[in-house]
């Protein structure tokens, strides 16, 4: 069976935050998620793992943007109506990464928040970090690296201006 692959694509202000405090990506209104290559990206994923604070931010936005894509949320407490292929997790990140394995998963997403990404560091399961980093200062919001992330070093392996000002980024772990 084929090693899968944990990759993080996401954007990501100039100060390393993911979101405002309220979970909004409105600052992104000027980047569409094709110009740093989404959709060729999702439609290489076989799965997607998230947290809860992702998954109702995601679910505020309207229509679930994940059809067919199996999506693992770790969360606590039960998912109320979630589209069909979602489930709720509970446990430790090492028993879902277990699972997703154990399904045959060769690419992940990694879509985030900062605690499930922080989470999959520490068990040496992010081999790809994709970033638009966008130029703006958010100030304050939900950090990309919570603290208490672990130490990851990471090789560049492709970056690219974008419209606007914007970088793309792609990070794997050597080896």
């Amino acid at each position: 069976m084929a090693r899968t692959i944990w990759h993080c694509h996401l954007a990501v202000s100039l100060d390393g935050r993911i979101a405002r405090p309220d979970g909004s990506v409105d600052w992104l209104a000027d980047y569409p998620a094709e110009d740093f290559g989404f959709e060729s990206f999702l439609a290489g994923v076989d799965a997607i793992l998230m947290g809860r604070g992702t998954y109702d931010a995601v679910r505020r936005m309207g229509d679930w943007p994940y059809p067919g894509k199996p999506t693992l949320v770790l969360t606590s407490r039960p998912l109320d109506d979630p589209p069909e292929g979602v489930e709720a997790h509970a446990g430790d990140a090492a028993a879902i990464a277990a699972a997703c394995e154990a399904r045959g998963y060769r690419r992940v997403w990694i879509e985030g928040g900062g605690q499930v990404i922080r989470a999959m560091i520490a068990i040496g399961k992010l081999d790809v970090l994709e970033m638009a980093v966008i130029p703006i200062i958010l100030g304050e919001g939900i950090p990309l690296f919570p603290p208490g992330t672990a130490e990851l070093r990471l090789r560049l392996r492709h970056c690219e201006a974008r419209a606007g000002g914007a970088l793309h980024l792609v990070y794997e772990r050597p080896g």
